[in-house]
């Protein structure tokens, strides 16, 4: 993630190619190119009239927004949260993927859901269950145990004491190139490029926080 003030676009950690067949590489680069950079140029325009908030990271600016300025609460909610929820969603993306999930994140997978199987299915009804625009989430909750949420448009887990581990992102703009308006089809390709190397370290990473 970016540190903080003035937020920057990442470069993708593989080429825009990479993920196909599953995603296509005209997705993948306006995804990346286009929608990410819009939300970084907002947020940036958004706190360049508030300098004292400038050394404040990504997270913190999420976290805190009721205690940021009223007129730039909605704002930073957008489009911090567009700059956070994507960069999260590319850096768990492979190709090949490491599957199936391994280390710790597997233990966590088996003992709350039973087996994988039954975490993809459950995944995949929360994402379907988005109405709209929005994502599908693993997290560590509160309790320190697995649990599969939704958010609406750019929201994000982090106000809501939750550890990201993993992310999917429904916005239409994320497939609708390839699988027009069958959400379902996409899910179902996303399932195959998951990094779960990455989502590991994640998991572990919400424990020695």
């Amino acid at each position: 993630m970016n540190g903080h003030y003035k937020f920057f676009n990442i470069p993708l950690p593989y080429p825009y190619n990479a993920m196909e067949p599953y995603i296509d590489e005209k997705t993948m680069k306006l995804h990346h190119d286009k929608h990410l950079q819009a939300y970084i140029d907002n947020l940036n325009d958004t706190l360049s009239k508030y300098p004292q908030f400038k050394d404040w990271t990504l997270e913190e600016l999420l976290v805190n927004i009721p205690s940021l300025p009223k007129d730039i609460q909605t704002a930073i909610n957008n489009n911090g949260g567009g700059v956070f929820n994507h960069q999260f969603y590319f850096s768990n993306l492979a190709n090949p993927a490491s599957w199936p999930p391994i280390g710790k994140i597997a233990e966590a997978i088996n003992y709350e859901f039973g087996n994988y199987a039954a975490f993809q299915n459950e995944f995949k009804a929360a994402a379907l269950s988005v109405f709209g625009s929005g994502y599908a989430w693993l997290v560590v909750n509160a309790v320190g145990q697995l649990e599969i949420i939704t958010t609406k448009n750019q929201d994000t887990p982090l106000p809501l004491g939750m550890c990201p581990l993993l992310n999917i992102d429904v916005w239409e703009h994320a497939y609708y190139l390839k699988h027009y308006n069958l959400r379902a089809d996409y899910i179902d390709d996303w399932f195959h490029i998951i990094n779960w190397e990455n989502v590991n370290q994640n998991y572990v990473s919400c424990f020695s926080i």
